[in-house]
């Protein structure tokens, strides 16, 4: 029988947050999933660089997290940034209200994008892989600084339009990939749990703390529709803590390919048998979330990752014809989707939600400042 994982699943407030997220972080196991004297690195998660509620990790979020890894003992913390064909990181992590954080905080901010800041190296795994192998036959890169750190995960609950659900296992998928990952969707679930077992290899300590103040429903990471939640989650356990948060929004976590294979090939626990949930009590969640189908998959993005135009993708994605897919995305998100409809329902959230005026409060600067003998690592650019 498989060895039980840990998730820590509790309702929290804003007016307490910080210390909600220290209690959860304790009850989690954070300090002993973490390896002591290593540096941490932070991967948030900027699905839209727009604030979208639900899209991104929050700020209460990446400061809670700062602030329980220092109580527990883990000063040296470093935030990695990366950026898609459709996100700008500078301009989501100026939105979402982080930079005063890392500012405050002194964590220095690295970015996988720039050449200055982290290399990408040739890496031979040492688990089978499913797919990467084969997607990227010239060999797998990685980037230099993730080996030998520790990682914490911050994803978000909601759903996504190719995996049904994201959170811990899709929040590598930006870090350890360079700009071509979007070769992998026809393969994402498997490509999923390859980074996975690349991550089990390079990172002496894993660890995810998963936002679900508000949930996003719908075919997301971006075209969402927000649902105030006040849960959060944590667990040394990827697939356990996605396990957990898809049993919430409604899933069945066996019948997500991600989380199946995963538990197959002894990464992690998918089966809700194996799973120890501490905290709250969350056995009788059920939040009936649906998927649907944004303009991607409605437009032909099927026919192309999943149907019969598969076989043309390098036509499509290895060549500057991928320059209009991304265009059309663009256009469709930042110029027609959060003009006319997202910035309303974000605007309604900040003005009658706690989670939303928090975040408000937050435009002001962070809550809590670094205590003194706290200085950034010189070994990063902030």
């Amino acid at each position: 029988m498989a060895k039980r994982s840990r998730v820590a699943v509790i309702k929290v407030r804003s007016e307490t947050i910080h210390e909600d997220i220290f209690r959860l972080c304790e009850l989690a196991g954070m300090k002993e999933a973490l390896a002591p004297g290593a540096t941490t690195i932070l991967k948030d998660n900027i699905s839209w660089h727009y604030p979208f509620p639900a899209a991104n990790s929050t700020p209460w979020q990446l400061e809670g997290t700062i602030l329980a890894l220092r109580r527990m003992g883990c000063p040296d913390i470093t935030c990695v940034q990366n950026k898609t064909v459709v996100t700008n990181a500078f301009k989501g992590e100026d939105l979402n209200h982080y930079v005063p954080i890392f500012k405050a905080h002194k964590v220095p901010v690295l970015f996988n994008f720039k050449e200055e800041d982290v290399k990408w190296v040739p890496y031979r795994p040492k688990a089978r892989m499913r797919v990467l192998d084969k997607i990227f036959p010239e060999g797998i890169h990685i980037p230099d600084y993730f080996e030998g750190k520790n990682i914490v995960h911050l994803p978000t609950m909601k759903c996504h339009i190719y995996t049904t659900t994201t959170g811990a296992m899709k929040n590598a998928f930006g870090g350890l990939l360079n700009l071509h990952r979007h070769y992998t969707h026809s393969w994402i679930h498997e490509t999923l749990v390859d980074l996975l077992a690349i991550q089990k290899e390079i990172h002496p300590g894993l660890f995810a703390i998963m936002d679900g103040t508000t949930a996003g429903n719908g075919p997301g990471p971006r075209t969402m529709f927000p649902v105030v939640k006040n849960y959060m989650l944590a667990s040394a356990d990827q697939v356990a803590i996605d396990a957990v948060s898809a049993k919430m929004m409604g899933f069945d976590p066996m019948t997500l390919e991600y989380l199946r294979c995963a538990d197959e090939d002894g990464l992690g626990n998918a089966r809700p048998e194996n799973i120890e949930l501490v905290g709250d009590d969350v056995s009788q969640e059920n939040w009936h979330f649906k998927v649907g189908k944004n303009l991607v998959r409605v437009g032909g993005g099927d026919l192309i990752w999943f149907g019969p135009l598969k076989r043309f993708q390098k036509l499509f994605f290895h060549t500057p014809i991928v320059n209009l897919f991304i265009a059309a995305s663009e256009v469709y998100h930042d110029y027609y989707r959060w003009p006319l409809a997202d910035k309303k329902i974000f605007d309604d959230w900040r003005q009658t939600t706690e989670w939303g005026r928090l975040f408000d409060r937050y435009a002001r600067g962070p809550m809590v400042t670094a205590p003194a003998g706290i200085s950034a690592a010189p070994h990063a650019t902030a």
